[in-house]
């Protein structure tokens, strides 16, 4: 797993979408984009990318793109319409690109492509606390009785995607 980090900006996202799977397809890898306001850390995206091959694994799996199993993961979601919220937008985006090789995919070759299409800058961990908490369902009074870093909130929400299945 690679983590391209940088902003983009994205005139139509439907072409932007289509160059990513492009060099998906062409390196043997699964690409997603990210808001990098959504994305609380390297974690979050392993612990999503974990739990999506695992319901394909299972054939438990919401979605029939790997990619977007992933955005769900993400998320936290299981409608498809909702975890788009996490995704790319058009516009000027920070962006947090995931890219996991299929089988014997070339990540290497994948996240160089990808960064060709982004200007380099650190989006990673420079999430919205608010956005975040809104998107979770994260209070103030879950935080203070829990005492819990914001990231492991989080990951709690990804993994409880399973149970709520």
């Amino acid at each position: 797993m690679r983590v391209v980090e940088g902003t983009a900006t994205i005139d139509d996202i439907t072409e932007f979408v289509t160059s990513l799977q492009a060099i998906g397809v062409e390196t043997g890898c699964t690409i997603q984009a990210f808001d990098a306001r959504y994305v609380v850390s390297e974690a979050h995206l392993r612990r999503a990318v974990e739990l999506a091959d695992r319901a394909f694994a299972r054939g438990e799996n919401v979605a029939d793109d790997r990619a977007v199993e992933i955005l769900l993961y993400v998320a936290a979601r299981r409608q498809i319409n909702r975890a788009l919220e996490v995704g790319a937008n058009e516009g000027e985006c920070d962006l947090v690109v995931l890219v996991v090789e299929d089988g014997a995919g070339d990540e290497a070759a994948a996240a160089g492509e990808v960064e060709a299409l982004l200007t380099e800058s650190a989006t990673l961990g420079r999430y919205d606390e608010a956005l975040v908490c809104d998107l979770f369902d994260i209070g103030d009074t879950e935080r203070a009785a829990s005492g819990a870093p914001l990231e492991a909130l989080v990951l709690e929400r990804v993994a409880l995607l399973d149970v709520s299945k």
